[in-house]
């Protein structure tokens, strides 16, 4: 059980629920909602409900119990590997396919699927919820990712993915043509102020972040592209893509809502990984093919064009 102190500054009028949305980045609107119903939540010392408006000075107390973590089942899903050895297992995840558990994906994420491949043989630093994951990549994000069997090969791997030694090239397709023919969005990234789902550009307090982008095609209103990440933060290529006014086909989160096409999510493909091996130390690199759905959309847009 954790015991958080606020002092409220600068904060008159906003509802507690909100502020707390806002303050707490890993609790959801429901949690916190949990919280107020069950007392959990105090103002000056008293309980209060979810429309309860702050002053400046307020003392806000939050009392958030411990999670009970379920338990993770080992699930046969047919992994497409591309690699695997006594360190690592390199595997080419599907379109809406969870990387790690969470509320609401207990089964069949990728973990579900890696206990029952590797029969528990996964590094435990990330812990029970994530053993083996080094990094992930969005629910409706095609490609590579590589999960580690040891705890030396998940810290080696870990550190080149901290200093952004490793290789990550993703291909897209985006809204409207680009003119220049190769690019860089250099835009520091951070949770977005009021939307918690969201990533936002933040140059003040958000963390550093690198996308180089070159145009594979140009159509008559989208590029396919390749993108190649020196960082790697949450949502990156889709945050950086739509501000400059090319967002990722089929990402109603920064881009149109509106979608021309019949797509899950957005059309981003995660198509090479390299990094230094954890025991040879030698340079090793994985790709893997575009998904059907995607290169059935490329034929589409290049015949209207």
């Amino acid at each position: 059980m954790m015991k958080y102190q606020i002092r409220a500054e600068n904060d008159m009028g906003i509802r507690i629920d909100k502020y707390l949305a806002g303050y707490f980045e890993d609790l959801t609107r429901n949690h916190i909602q949990k919280l107020l119903d069950e007392e959990l939540v105090t103002v000056n010392g008293k309980p209060v409900k979810a429309s309860c408006k702050i002053s400046e000075g307020d003392m806000i107390e939050v009392t958030v119990p411990d999670a009970r973590e379920p338990d993770i089942l080992p699930e046969d899903l047919s992994l497409d590997i591309v690699y695997e050895d006594n360190d690592i297992v390199v595997v080419n995840k599907p379109k809406g396919m969870v990387v790690h558990p969470a509320p609401g994906h207990y089964s069949g994420t990728l973990v579900n699927g890696l206990l029952y491949h590797c029969r528990g043989s996964l590094s435990g630093i990330n812990g029970k919820m994530r053993p083996g994951i080094v990094h992930r990549i969005d629910m409706d994000t095609t490609g590579l990712l590589v999960a580690c069997k040891n705890d030396y090969a998940h810290n080696f791997i870990a550190e080149q993915l901290k200093i952004h030694s490793s290789t990550r090239k993703y291909q897209a397709i985006c809204y409207n043509s680009i003119k220049e023919q190769e690019g860089t969005v250099d835009a520091p990234l951070g949770r977005h102020p009021t939307d918690r789902k969201r990533m936002a550009i933040n140059r003040k307090n958000g963390k550093n972040a690198v996308t180089h982008y070159r145009v594979i095609n140009n159509y008559n209103n989208y590029s396919h592209i390749e993108c190649c990440l020196e960082t790697g933060r949450t949502h990156q290529i889709r945050v950086h893509m739509a501000s400059i006014n090319h967002p990722v086909l089929g990402d109603d989160l920064y881009g149109p809502k509106n979608c021309p096409y019949n797509l899950q999510g957005q059309t981003l493909h995660a198509g090479v990984l390299g990094f230094v091996h954890p025991s040879t130390k030698k340079y090793v690199e994985f790709e893997a093919p575009l998904p059907d759905y995607f290169v059935k959309l490329l034929n589409i847009i290049s015949a209207a064009k």
